[in-house]
């Protein structure tokens, strides 16, 4: 039989499809082939040592063991989640938890209450920040058992916990029964007119739960009726992100109805999907500056991604975090999950913001991510960058980079004045301290403390001491490098007095915090704020604001 060129075509056609088809199929056994071998050979090894190793396992643990050091050769937000830990991802999905409103960390490797939720039993009932913990239920905790404690705080609403604390300038250390209550994480933890008779709106946005969008819109109606809304700053800084459809949401209030948001691509290139804004703005017109930094990540930079893109909003700060990856929670077995990496999201320029490579040099990922930064354009044709987190359109630093003060922070120097100061006088009015009188008072704590700044420099000479003596250097060698040892020490001991400005700054923000909670310490920040600044001389500037965006 003989086939005519339209029947050969058909035949040609049918044969290639058959190939390509086949050719899938036989990928898609060879790999079901590699996961039923390493299901076995992962279930007999774990078998064979978990009845046979030298000193009894525990089976359970030695399960996670395998599960977590398999998924470290992934990137570090691909994470299985236990039981245990199943309270917290239902905290970030819906914004709720059952607990007493505080929050703990390590101090001085003292387990130590750092921030209080205002109208919770924690902060009703009189625990404050400073307050270190010593036994929860009368068991005692330290830092050995950290890890645990955010669990012991949690429960069912209603139920009780006993909390012991040591408060400092207080002899005997005191109980507290609190009732756990349904505590609500807003997301938006303050919003208000800054200065308060200017018609700019200033929104400090935290994280991204469910909620996120309905408060962004609540507060810009309540905002709205009282006076107009010129101009606006979102406040983005160290909100470490949350849920892809929160960001969605709280973007769709700034950006016009259609606009693109974000896509979403996972392993399939053709499973790409694409987010727009679906709703009227609330507000279309005023002007608009986001401010970022190194702890803007995630949820956070779809938002400031999107308003840069689309040149709604200036984006003013130091370069975000860089996490360009998408996670979904998978329910399994016995009340666990596995949260895994299942997409990259890219802005609507279409850059990817990923900063670190979690394929480069990894064998466990076979497909590597070859690209490097590209230029892309906005709508108003401005270029932007990708990998490398959200570059603001101006850079402008905020937190002193002095090593004085960063030595101060790492200390907890700031921290702990705040508590002792608030401590000895619970009934503090900061705006009757003087800010000479507080930077005394500081200067003062730290010599009873015994805190001494040291520099880099009288590291580095304390080292060439010892060296020079080991050597056996002539003594009038050492005596010269004592001299300059004393010129540096009296250079350092009159340094702090250097940046003295920077340091009334952080203490009258940790006191604001202990007297009107983390509302008070927001706008007590806000004074000190260098970025806060630049972006209400740029939003009064409005030739350079136009400039910034492009626009004609």
């Amino acid at each position: 039989m003989k086939l005519n060129k339209t029947n050969y075509l058909k035949l040609l056609a049918l044969s290639f499809i058959l190939f390509i088809s086949t050719g899938f199929l036989k990928s898609d056994n060879d790999i079901y082939l590699e996961i039923n071998k390493a299901i076995e050979i992962y279930g007999k090894v774990y078998k064979e040592v978990t009845l046979n190793y030298v000193d009894p396992i525990d089976p359970h643990e030695f399960m996670l063991a395998g599960i977590r050091g398999m998924l470290q050769s992934l990137d570090p937000y691909t994470n299985f989640i236990d039981e245990y830990q199943q309270k917290d991802i239902d905290m970030i999905t819906t914004g709720k938890y059952g607990g007493i409103g505080a929050t703990i960390g390590l101090r001085d490797d003292k387990i130590t209450i750092v921030d209080l939720i205002e109208g919770y039993s924690a902060q009703r009932q009189g625990l404050r920040i400073g307050d270190i913990i010593t036994k929860i239920n009368d068991e005692p905790v330290s830092k050995e058992n950290y890890q645990d404690i955010s669990e012991l705080l949690k429960g069912d609403v209603g139920t009780t916990v006993s909390i012991t604390v040591q408060r400092e300038g207080v002899p005997n250390e005191l109980n507290f029964n609190l009732v756990r209550e349904e505590v609500e994480v807003k997301n938006l933890t303050y919003y208000g007119f800054v200065p308060e008779n200017s018609n700019n709106a200033y929104l400090k946005l935290s994280g991204f739960t469910r909620t996120a969008g309905d408060e962004v819109r609540k507060a810009l109606i309540d905002l709205k009726s009282k006076k107009e809304i010129k101009s606006l700053i979102l406040d983005l800084r160290g909100n470490p992100g949350g849920l892809l459809d929160a960001a969605i949401d709280v973007a769709e209030k700034f950006l016009r109805k259609g606009q693109l948001v974000v896509s979403v691509k996972g392993r399939d290139s053709l499973s790409e999907r694409r987010f727009y804004s679906n709703q009227e703005p609330i507000l279309p017109n005023a002007k608009m500056v986001v401010l970022v930094d190194d702890g803007t990540a995630s949820a956070s930079e779809i938002v400031a991604g999107a308003l840069q893109d689309h040149d709604r909003a200036v984006i003013l700060g130091i370069p975000s975090f860089g996490k360009g990856l998408v996670q979904t929670i998978v329910p399994l077995s016995y009340n666990t999950s596995l949260k895994i990496t299942n997409g990259k999201y890219f802005t609507p320029s279409g850059r990817s913001i990923q900063k670190i490579d979690y394929t480069a040099g990894n064998k466990v990922i076979l497909v590597k991510d070859n690209s490097l930064q590209e230029k892309f354009f906005t709508d108003n044709n401005r270029y932007v960058f990708s990998h490398g987190g959200i570059v603001p359109d101006t850079i402008v630093q905020s937190i002193s980079e002095a090593k004085p003060i960063q030595k101060l922070l790492a200390e907890g120097m700031f921290f702990k004045f705040a508590t002792m100061y608030y401590n000895k006088s619970p009934e503090l009015d900061l705006k009757k301290i003087s800010s000479e009188k507080l930077f005394n008072d500081f200067m003062n704590y730290l010599s009873e403390q015994k805190f001494k700044y040291t520099s880099q420099q009288a590291d580095l000479i304390s080292n060439l001491k010892k060296l020079a003596m080991q050597d056996n250097y002539p003594s009038e060698i050492i005596e010269q490098i004592n001299s300059l040892q004393n010129l540096i020490q009296q250079y350092d001991n009159n340094e702090l007095k250097n940046y003295k400005n920077d340091i009334i700054a952080e203490c009258k923000e940790e006191l604001a915090g202990r007297i009107n909670g983390r509302i008070g310490r927001i706008i007590e920040s806000l004074n000190y704020d260098k970025q806060f600044d630049a972006a209400l001389s740029l939003l009064k500037n409005e030739q350079r604001y136009n400039t910034l965006l492009s626009v004609k």
